[in-house]
């Protein structure tokens, strides 16, 4: 049920975003919306029996054309290897995808506050972990998971524990550095 529940509202979800751009007279701001998923087709059950006869029980989902295009005009490299590798734990691999964008678009030494308006709490959907310090477990967990993966992942949990600090990295990982760990 969790995992219906998860897709029906993936499914409903619209993504919001935005730019500004300060110039010497005028600030420039672009806002846009689309959705993730333009339909979707999925099987809750893999009972043959039940199965539409003639029809193969496959899930199907196709991107909305926007995020399409969204995805593919501002690549993100990462390693899919990774990626299939936290798909049971969805808040770690969450933080690597964010850590991904993130570390590749560093332009030196960035600090994301964990808590407040716009911190990585309200970033990464966490608002559950209302304790700060429970987060802040949560979040050391997910990183040791990460950086078994992508040893050369560079965020850490500032030494106040006020906020994340990364650096530019790319969360590409070679077959040599990932047999390493």
């Amino acid at each position: 049920r969790r995992l219906i529940a998860a897709f029906e509202r993936i499914f409903g979800a619209t993504i919001f975003f935005g730019t500004h751009e300060d110039r010497p007279a005028t600030r420039v701001v672009r806002k846009g919306r689309f959705n993730f998923l333009r339909e979707a087709k999925l099987w809750y059950s893999r009972d043959i029996e039940t199965a539409v006869i003639g029809e193969e029980p496959q899930n199907e989902i196709v991107l909305s054309d926007e995020f399409f295009d969204e995805i593919n005009a501002h690549r993100i490299p990462t390693d899919l290897e990774v990626v299939k590798l936290l798909i049971s734990s969805p808040a770690a691999l969450d933080l690597f995808m964010w850590l991904s964008y993130r570390s590749f678009t560093a332009k030196g030494e960035e600090r994301i506050p964990l808590f407040g308006p716009g911190a990585l709490t309200a970033q990464l959907g966490s608002v559950e972990y209302a304790r700060p310090r429970k987060f802040r477990e949560r979040l050391e967990h997910w990183l040791d998971s990460i950086r078994q993966l992508w040893p050369e992942c560079r965020a850490s949990i500032a030494p106040d524990g006020s906020a994340l600090i990364i650096r530019n990295a790319r969360a590409i990982v070679t077959g040599e550095s990932r047999a390493a760990s």
